[in-house]
C-alpha cells in the first residue's frame, strides 16, 4: 500500500522531510517516512525521533504541554493529550479532539481574485443548450422512478453498450438506476428524490430522457411527465412502466426504441466552442490522506478559482466536512445572508445526525482510511477539505440537489458520502467534477466525467489506471500550487471538450440518491 513503513537509515533523510505549513503550527507532516531515532533540525533546535512517523503524519515540532492545543494550517485541530516532546508522533493516542468554539465573521475576507491571472485558453467544446447552460457530455438517460425498475433500467441502457454512436451527436445511453421511490410514502424524503431525478434528466449534459417505473410504485413515473414540471429548453423526455408494456422483456423492448427514435430526433449535434462561464464544477474529495488537504485540494482550489474569475461555478458539498472550518467561510461570504446560510446547513447537519450518531465527532468521520494516512480528527480533515473552494467569495447555498442558478463559488449541503455528495451537485446542474484522493477512490459519476486528482506519487503509481492527475509533485517538491492548478485547469478543459477520463474509460458510472427519512 502506498502508506506502508519502509525502514530507512535515518542519516539519508532528504533535507526536508516534513512539511511545516504555518508559522504557528507546533506539528508538521511528514513528507517521507521518518525512522526512529532520526536527528532532524527545527529553529535551531535538534529534534529526535523516538517512533516511526508515516507519510502525511504529524510530528511535534516544539513542546506542547498536556491540555495545550495543536496547530496545522494556522487553526486549531485539538488538544495535546499528554506532554508532546519534539519529534513525538502526534496522533490519535496523544490529541484529543478539543476546539474553541469558532468565532464567526461574514464578508470579511472577500475575494475579486485580483492575483489569478486570466488564462489564454478560456473556451471549451461543449453542447450550447437552449437555457444558456452547455453540456460537457451529450447522453440519453434512463431515469428509474423506482427501485422496482431499476433491472429493466440497466438492460435498456446495456442493449446500447457495445453500439458506435460515430455520426449521431449522441456520446452514448446510461442508466441511472437507484434503490429508493417506494417505500418511503409522501413527504420530505420522496421530494428529494424527485427533486434530485428531475435534476439528472433535466441536466445540460443530457440530450433527452427515458423515465422508467413498474407502474404502481410511490414515485410515479407521471410526475417528470406532467408539463407544470417542464423548464424552458429542457431536454425531451419519454415514460413507460414495466406494468403496462406487460413484463420486464416488453418494457426493455419498448425503451430501446424509445431511445432509437429520440436519437434520431435530437438530430446531429456536435460540439461548438463555449465559454469557461458555462463550466460548473462538482469539488469533491474521498479516501482522504493528510497530503490531500496540502497537494490536491489546493490545487483544485485553485483551478476553481481560474474558472470562477472567468464567470463560471465552483460547487463545494459535504456538509459534515466543512465542520472546524466553516469560518473560514463565512469570512468570505457575499453578505452575512450568505454566510448565516451555511451555518444555518450545518445546524441542520447536527440535528439530522443526531439521530442516529455522535453529534460531537459525526461518529465516523474521518474514516478508518484517513486516519491510516494521518488525519486525526474531523477538524483537521475539514480544514484540508475546505481548501478546494479556493479563495473566491462564497456567493450562495444551496440545499441537496437544488438546481444552482449564482456562478461564482457556492456551496451544497451534502452528505459526507461521495457517491451522494456528487449526485446531489450534478443534479444541481454541475457539468463535471473534480476528485480528489490520498488513499485512493475507484469513483466515475453516470452523466458527468469525473477527474480523479492522487494527492501523493505513490497512489498516482500504484493506481495509475484511475488516476487522471497528479498532485504529489508538489509534495515531492516539483511543483507549486499555481502550476498544480493550471495544469489541472487545462486537463479540465479537455474533458469538458470530450476527453474520456480514467473512470470513464474503465466504464464507472457509480451513483447513489441520499435518503434522510425512514423507510416504511
Amino acid at each position: 500500500m502506498p502508506t506502508q513503513l519502509v525502514n530507512l537509515d535515518p542519516s539519508r533523510l532528504p533535507a526536508n522531510p516534513w512539511i511545516h505549513l504555518h508559522p504557528s503550527d507546533n506539528v508538521a507532516v511528514a513528507r517521507v517516512h521518518i525512522p526512529a531515532g532520526a536527528k532532524l533540525e527545527f529553529e535551531g533546535e535538534q529534534i529526535q525521533t523516538s517512533q516511526p512517523i508515516a507519510p502525511g503524519h504529524k510530528i511535534a515540532l516544539r513542546e506542547v504541554a498536556a491540555g495545550e492545543t495543536v496547530y496545522k494550517y494556522g487553526e486549531e485541530i485539538g488538544r495535546a493529550g499528554e506532554l508532546l516532546h519534539p519529534g513525538t508522533w502526534v496522533h490519535t493516542h496523544n490529541l484529543e479532539f478539543d476546539i474553541n468554539e469558532r468565532q464567526y465573521e461574514f464578508g470579511t475576507a472577500r475575494s475579486d481574485l485580483a492575483d489569478i491571472p486570466l488564462p489564454e485558453n478560456r473556451t471549451f467544446m461543449g453542447y450550447p443548450r437552449a437555457d444558456g447552460r452547455a453540456g460537457t457530455r451529450n447522453f440519453v438517460a434512463i431515469v428509474g422512478a423506482s427501485n422496482c425498475s431499476a433491472y429493466a433500467t440497466e438492460r435498456i441502457a446495456a442493449a446500447f453498450r457495445d453500439e458506435s454512436f460515430a455520426g449521431t451527436g449522441v456520446d452514448g445511453v446510461v442508466a441511472l438506476p437507484h434503490a429508493d421511490g417506494c417505500g418511503q410514502g409522501e413527504g420530505a424524503d420522496m421530494d428529494l428524490l424527485r427533486k434530485t431525478l428531475g435534476g439528472l434528466a433535466d441536466h445540460p449534459n443530457i440530450a433527452a430522457a427515458v423515465v422508467v417505473g413498474l407502474g404502481c410504485e410511490v414515485n410515479q413515473i407521471g410526475y417528470y411527465l406532467r408539463d407544470e414540471t417542464a423548464q424552458p429548453g429542457m431536454a425531451p423526455r419519454r415514460g413507460l412502466t414495466l406494468q403496462e408494456s406487460g413484463g420486464t422483456r416488453r418494457a426493455v423492448e419498448d425503451g430501446v426504441r424509445a431511445v432509437r427514435e429520440m436519437i434520431e430526433s435530437a438530430g446531429r449535434l456536435e460540439r461548438q466552442p463555449c465559454p469557461v462561464s458555462k463550466i460548473a464544477i462538482s469539488l469533491e474529495c474521498g479516501g482522504s490522506d493528510a497530503f490531500s488537504g496540502i497537494t490536491a485540494n489546493p490545487g483544485v482550489g485553485y483551478c476553481a478559482d481560474l474558472v470562477v474569475k472567468q464567470g463560471g461555478t465552483a460547487c463545494l458539498g459535504e456538509t459534515t466536512e466543512i465542520w472546524g472550518a466553516e469560518h473560514l467561510l463565512t469570512r468570505r461570504s457575499a453578505s452575512p445572508a450568505v454566510g448565516r446560510r451555511l451555518l444555518e446547513m450545518l445546524d441542520w447537519y447536527f440535528d439530522y445526525v443526531r439521530r442516529f450518531k455522535d453529534p460531537v465527532t459525526f461518529n465516523s468521520n474521518p474514516s478508518p482510511g484517513n486516519m491510516a494516512g494521518g488525519i486525526t480528527n474531523i477538524a483537521e480533515k475539514s480544514l484540508g477539505a475546505v481548501a478546494k473552494g479556493g479563495h473566491a467569495t462564497l456567493s450562495a447555498v444551496y440545499d441537496y440537489a437544488e438546481r444552482i442558478d449564482e456562478s461564482g463559488f457556492v456551496f451544497m449541503n451534502s452528505p459526507g458520502y461521495d457517491p451522494a455528495s456528487v449526485t446531489g451537485m450534478v443534479a444541481g446542474g454541475c457539468n463535471i467534477c473534480l476528485f480528489t484522493t490520498g488513499r485512493g477512490s475507484c469513483f466515475g459519476f453516470a452523466t458527468a466525467p469525473v477527474i480523479k486528482v492522487a494527492s501523493n506519487s505513490a497512489t498516482a503509481r500504484h493506481m495509475d489506471e484511475d488516476m487522471d492527475i497528479n498532485a504529489g509533485t508538489v509534495a515531492d517538491g516539483e511543483e507549486d500550487i499555481a502550476g498544480l492548478g493550471r495544469r489541472m485547469y487545462e486537463t479540465l478543459l479537455e474533458v469538458a471538450s470530450g476527453r474520456q477520463t480514467c473512470s470513464e474509460r474503465l466504464g464507472h458510472r457509480e451513483m447513489m440518491t441520499w435518503r434522510i427519512g425512514p423507510t416504511l
